[in-house]
């Protein structure tokens, strides 16, 4: 005899790991996986994700809401990315710690980084921080980088150097600035205010080649809202940049084995989702190729290539609660 499970503990199952269809396969990518990895907060949010000392950490912010006093840094670790457990959770008793990225460091550590919103009236908003580990476990004492109220936003190691752009986090300062780093810990004005179009650009990656050349994607709200692709050589303090032909949110890219560059973004044409792209920096062409599962509150991956995999972090509310995911990618040749 057949026996059937109840319709309650299906319905408790199902959301947890979506397995793909054929959807998004013409375009060269195809959904393995999709898998829930943590929920354990009331709202999850803002991911990154490496790969370390044969391990996976994932890391993101935890609290109450999308913006709440109460803002910890999470980072939780899998060895085979099924699996996972809390390897740290970092607090602050004054301020909101938001939107964790992770790096190595070229001296072989994990860096972490984030920004902290202050919960009091100071006389500064926002303030970058930092952290160091050898093991994803124990981390340093926070340290203060950049300027203040400045969000020095992702932070990209090249040729032993790091490289991030922060925004300015007030109406009187709004506009990117590029800052570097020999350290991780002092960081220095390279441009104090980059050349680019717009009333409101803000969150940022870039991607570094071997011969030094840089390219940057960046989000632009206000007017005009749509991305924008800039490019410069060393010591890049020179930069052209062009428009993308979507508004986009919460943008990371990464460059293939192969060459070619994949994006995850948000998408704001109805319905809202993270997706990920194919993206031509030298045409400014950005072009979906797969949409997660997802929707909602969503958006801010972290992406790490591996056994032949795209593996992406990011977050959804598209099944209730705002959640932590990973997907696993297949890439066709190109």
């Amino acid at each position: 005899m057949k026996r059937t499970l109840p319709v309650t503990l299906l319905l408790c199952l199902l959301p947890a790991i979506a397995k793909a269809d054929n959807a998004g396969e013409a375009a060269g990518m195809q959904l393995v996986e999709a898998r829930r990895i943590w929920d354990k907060a009331r709202h999850n949010a803002f991911t990154d994700l490496i790969r370390f000392n044969d391990r996976w950490f994932c890391v993101f912010r935890e609290g109450r809401g999308h913006v709440s006093p109460d803002g910890a840094l999470r980072v939780i670790t899998s060895k085979d990315g099924n699996k996972w457990e809390s390897a740290a959770l970092i607090t602050s008793d004054n301020s909101d710690l938001r939107d964790a990225k992770i790096t190595e460091t070229p001296d072989g550590r994990l860096m972490l980084a984030g920004a902290e919103a202050m919960n009091e009236p100071v006389s500064y908003k926002h303030q970058s921080l930092v952290w160091f580990s050898d093991d994803g476990r124990t981390w340093s004492a926070k340290h203060e980088v950049g300027d203040r109220d400045n969000w020095l936003w992702r932070i990209t190691w090249h040729q032993g150097k790091a490289y991030g752009l922060g925004y300015g986090c007030r109406r009187d300062n709004y506009g990117v600035r590029l800052f570097h780093s020999t350290d991780g810990l002092s960081f220095d004005t390279l441009i104090d205010k980059m050349a680019v179009e717009g009333t409101y650009p803000n969150e940022s990656s870039m991607v570094f080649l071997a011969d030094g050349t840089c390219y940057c994607l960046l989000r632009q709200d206000g007017r005009p809202n749509l991305g924008v692709v800039g490019k410069s050589s060393p010591p890049y303090t020179d930069w052209s940049w062009k428009k993308l032909g979507m508004r986009i949110g919460g943008p990371h890219m990464l460059r293939l084995p192969d060459g070619r560059f994949v994006a995850a973004v948000r998408l704001y044409d109805s319905p809202v989702r993270t997706s990920l792209c194919w993206l031509d920096p030298e045409t400014a062409t950005l072009t979906e190729a797969l949409k997660l599962p997802s929707g909602g509150d969503t958006s801010y991956a972290g992406l790490a290539w591996h056994d032949d995999l795209l593996w992406v972090s990011y977050y959804s509310s598209h099944e209730g609660k705002t959640s932590i995911y990973l997907a696993k990618v297949k890439v066709a040749a190109p």
